[in-house]
This record gives structure tokens, C-alpha cells and sequence, in this order.
């Protein structure tokens, strides 16, 4: 228990400076907690410590937590790949935004299920700014393109743009994926578009991101501890 508190204190400060440094005021960047693979009561701990935004990748982690984190305030997420015959369980689990959005197909299938439960859902577009086969994401060419279908669809709100960096200990072309994902939302935001949030930046690239516009970092290992697998397997999934 300690050790969460102390992480999450450590990436706070760590959100401050970056934002000091970047001329940025640290209310404008929020933190979720990425909690795939993390057992409920760990999540509860983070959420007791004044945290309030979580996020999962697999419907199956959502259904297994649901119960024991109902007691306890918070606001749900989803950030992982998301596939069509899924949406049905994804509104069931209290979901209040899916972040990665990334296809028509999968926009249709959420516009008709939400129309169908009288509900409305917060989106993020998500795009593949480092261009890798193993990354999901519309292709960034196409941003103009895709946010204008999206707009048919009056349940799906768009809120924000989301990416996954690129895996590299080479700091100047993870920033050229978060520079990718800001001029996308600069050229949305002329064309009418509130995607004001920006979801970029994980536990290793966090300051770069912030200087690069994010508004919601995503961080996992570096509060909970490291997974069993290293964060490209669970970014390149299927369920």
C-alpha cells in the first residue's frame, strides 16, 4: 500500500515539473491510472489516495473488477482495442469514454447499441502516429476524413485524440509521435471539432508528452509495479 501511495505522489510531481517547466498550468493535465492486470483492491488503494480516472484494455478485467470497485468513486475508461462484438458489454461495465476509437465499422456498432439503451458515450479518435503494423489507430492522413463520419453518429461525442507512442528510448521520435497527434487536433479544432483532450504520454515519456499538449497521461508500471509482460503485448490485442 505504501508503495502505490508513494508512486502516484512521485508521478504528481513528476506531472508538476514537466508542466512548470512547459509553461503549462498542472490543472490542465489529469492522470489515469492504466490498471490492466491490477488486482481490484490495488485499484481501490490508488482511488482511496485521491485518484478518480481509470482505464483498462480488456472487457474481461472490466468484468472481473466491476463488483469490487462499485463502492468506491471513480470514473472508467476504456483504452485497448476494441473489437465490434464486444460494445454491448462495454456500455454494461459503466464505461463513461472509450478512448480508442478507431474505425468506422466499430463506430457504427457503438452509435446503434447506445441508441438502442437511450445513451450517449464520450469518444477520443485514436490515430497510429508511429505508423507500426502492430499499433492500432486510424492513419493520421486520414483525421479530417474520419472525425466528419463520425459526426452521423448522434450518440458518439467526440471529446479528444488519443496515441500510444512509440516503444523507443529514442526521445526525439516518441516526440514526433505526440507532434503528430497535436497538429492533428490543431487542424480539427479549425474545422469545428472540441477534441480538446489529448491521452498521450505512459510512465516513460510522460514529460515529453506534456510538452507536446498532452492533457491525460496514462500510467501503469511505474504506480502498480511492472506486468508480467512488457506494455507491446498488451497494446497489440485482439480482445
Amino acid at each position: 500500500m505504501e508503495n502505490i501511495i508513494a508512486n502516484i505522489d512521485r508521478i504528481q510531481q513528476r506531472i508538476y515539473n514537466a508542466c512548470v517547466t512547459s509553461g503549462r498550468n498542472p490543472e490542465t493535465v489529469k492522470l489515469l491510472l492504466a490498471t490492466k492486470t491490477v488486482h481490484a483492491d490495488n485499484i481501490k488503494l490508488a482511488l482511496n489516495h485521491g485518484q478518480t480516472l481509470i482505464a483498462e484494455n480488456k472487457i474481461q478485467e472490466l468484468k472481473e473488477k466491476f463488483d469490487a470497485l462499485q463502492d468506491t468513486p471513480h470514473q472508467s475508461h476504456f483504452i485497448g482495442h476494441l473489437q465490434t462484438n464486444k460494445v454491448k458489454e462495454l456500455l454494461r461495465y459503466n464505461v463513461s469514454c472509450l478512448q480508442s476509437l478507431d474505425r468506422l465499422k466499430l463506430a457504427e456498432k457503438l452509435q446503434r447499441r447506445l441508441a438502442y439503451e437511450d445513451k450517449t458515450m464520450d469518444v477520443f479518435l485514436q490515430f497510429n502516429t508511429s505508423y507500426e503494423d502492430s499499433k492500432f489507430g486510424m492513419a493520421p492522413e486520414n483525421a479530417l476524413a474520419f472525425a466528419k463520419e463520425i459526426l452521423q453518429f448522434d450518440r458518439i461525442q467526440i471529446k479528444g485524440l488519443m496515441t500510444i507512442g512509440l516503444f523507443s528510448a529514442n526521445d526525439e521520435k516518441v516526440r514526433k509521435c505526440f507532434q503528430v497527434l497535436k497538429r492533428i487536433q490543431t487542424n480539427l479544432l479549425d474545422h469545428g471539432f472540441p477534441v480538446h483532450e489529448l491521452s498521450m504520454g505512459m510512465s516513460g515519456d510522460l514529460e515529453i508528452a506534456i510538452e507536446e499538449g498532452a492533457t491525460i497521461i496514462r500510467v501503469g508500471t511505474a504506480i502498480f509495479g511492472k506486468r508480467p509482460y512488457p506494455d507491446s503485448y498488451y497494446w497489440n490485442e485482439n480482445s
